[in-house]
């Protein structure tokens, strides 16, 4: 147990790192007040647990470790559902409709067919 406590610690702080540095470059390229980087690297997230769904799926390419560290915790760590619902909740409250609709919709559903994608992806090259 404590093995996999520091192995999913371990991802989220890589996850959680480069979350923060893609947020902090694309905002510091693109000046908007719409929350871009943070769909940005929950979209990313999405199409590469798709890859890695994918490659577990195929059987035993990589062990139960190496999953936990790469789904639970870099992906974990770099995805945050918390972020997305603050800032839901910002455009809300300064009566952004329009970003806020893109935002929600952009992040649920190009979300899932991010996922499903990089699932594909991983499908199509490895049968």
């Amino acid at each position: 147990m404590f093995k996999d406590l520091l192995i999913v610690g371990f991802g989220s702080f890589i996850g959680g790192v480069t979350r923060y540095v893609t947020i902090q470059i694309i905002h510091k390229f693109i000046n908007t007040n719409f929350p871009l980087g943070t769909l940005v690297v929950n979209l990313l997230g999405c199409f590469l647990i798709g890859i890695l769904y994918g490659l577990f799926d195929k059987g035993s390419i990589m062990s139960a470790e190496i999953k936990l560290f790469l789904i639970v915790g870099i992906c974990g760590g770099f995805t945050t559902f918390s972020s997305f619902t603050y800032e839901t909740i910002s455009l809300v409250n300064d009566s952004e409709v329009l970003y806020l609709m893109v935002y929600m919709g952009m992040s649920i559903f190009t979300g899932i067919s991010m996922t499903l994608i990089g699932k594909n992806i991983v499908d199509y090259f490895i049968r």
